[in-house]
């Protein structure tokens, strides 16, 4: 799959996810398969530009593979600012969100509530598009509300500014996560433009991402929340794919080295007492995939307050999930 000029390895990519897509993650994820993945959402606003937040999420320092980061926002003229901002510090691609649900987003009109503007919609995207010298895509969901879709007038709006390849969550901004996602809205759209099309939402096992590949014509499907604690799903959906035999599940041990790996990188992308409190929520993904452990040994973890005390921790905790094993 091309992006522009830009050949992905493969059509399996990983969401753009706020507090979650950042580059250790990012790395990770391509390291078992992901073809692309995609930065955290970055703020267009230009009082955030130099905001220690905002530098870490536009970090590709050492990132292998093409680098593509979201922005957000809802004037024309700071998304297409931000747009060139992001393109000097190391973006090959600028993903525009107009698919976030969060009521903090929509609020200011922001993510998936565009989709309710469509002249605002085609304002931005003509002005990010004509701002850069990259590919620009775009990620939307299938409309408002149920009763107002709008994906496929959305998608011509897109194809028609230069937009790269769009990508669709199978869900209304009213819907937010819940439910089942659905992929019908973006048969339509498939079947009403030619740039490639990205499908996104529920797609959670290499069954699922070959139906949805196969029932929809999509070019690629993108892969969010399934990814947390799991970055092995891409090589496994790959596998699936491609010879029709499931890989076999990572091992415990395979786990632990993965975890570790992920630690320290966090450690170093964000300093110790910041690393510590970031890598919780990972620390709590891995484990939802993993039997046995022990809910105080979770709580210890939780309550490490640096690096050498929650990788002890975690290392008790595999310990004994292989004694288990073993015996």
């Amino acid at each position: 799959m091309h992006i522009g000029p830009y050949q992905l390895k493969n059509n399996l990519i990983l969401a753009p996810m706020a507090g979650i897509s950042d580059r250790p993650f990012r790395e990770l994820c391509k390291q078992f398969g992901a073809g692309l993945a995609v930065s955290e959402m970055v703020a267009s606003n230009p009082a955030l530009r130099q905001h220690k937040r905002t530098l870490l999420k536009a970090d590709h320092d050492g990132e292998t593979g093409i680098r593509s980061v979201q922005i957000l926002g809802t004037n024309p003229q700071l998304m297409a600012d931000a747009a060139k901002l992001n393109a000097q510090r190391g973006a090959q691609i600028i993903d525009i969100n107009m698919g976030c649900p969060a009521k903090k987003v929509c609020s200011v009109a922001a993510g998936s509530a565009l989709l309710r503007d469509e002249a605002l919609v085609k304002r931005i995207l003509d002005a990010v598009v004509n701002a850069v010298d990259i590919p620009v895509t775009l990620k939307i969901r299938t409309g408002w509300d149920l009763h107002s879709r709008n994906a496929v007038e959305i998608a011509r709006i897109a194809e028609n500014a230069g937009i790269a390849a769009l990508t669709i969550h199978g869900r209304t901004r009213a819907c937010k996560f819940e439910g089942r996602a659905e992929h019908e809205t973006l048969k339509k759209v498939k079947r009403a433009i030619s740039i490639p099309v990205i499908a996104n939402g529920d797609i959670d096992s290499p069954e699922q991402a070959r139906f949805v590949l196969e029932s929809t014509g999509a070019d690629a499907i993108m892969i969010g929340r399934a990814a947390q604690g799991n970055p092995w799903l891409f090589s496994q959906i790959s596998h699936f794919i491609n010879h029709g035999k499931h890989l076999e599940k990572p091992t415990v041990t395979d786990i632990h080295n993965t975890i570790s790996s992920h630690l320290d990188k966090l450690y170093s992308f964000y300093g110790n007492a910041s690393g510590v409190r970031i890598a919780r929520k990972h620390i709590a993904w891995y484990f939802k995939h993993l039997e046995s452990v022990a809910q105080d040994a979770q709580s210890n973890i939780n309550r490490a307050q640096c690096p050498s005390q929650q990788i002890a921790l975690i290392n008790s905790a595999f310990n004994l999930l292989t004694s288990d094993s073993a015996a």
